[in-house]
């Protein structure tokens, strides 16, 4: 099986969700958004798998669930 676990750098991080470094930071205290990855003594990473998968949920979360159609 290959694998293709990608990580992120910040800034793709933020052009993928659109949030800002302060935004993102806040929600990382918060427990709300994906834990970065340390790659060294002064960089981090996130794992895009988790990132999408962020992202996947805040589009479910704006979306209503559809209505059940009404049978006759």
């Amino acid at each position: 099986m290959e694998n293709t676990t990608r990580l992120l750098r910040r800034r793709q991080v933020e052009a993928l969700t659109g949030l800002k470094r302060s935004t993102i930071y806040q929600r990382l205290a918060e427990g709300t958004f994906p834990k970065q990855i340390r790659l060294g003594p002064r960089s981090v990473g996130w794992l895009a798998s988790e990132v999408d998968s962020w992202i996947a949920e805040r589009v479910a979360q704006s979306r209503p669930a559809a209505p059940a159609e009404a049978r006759p």
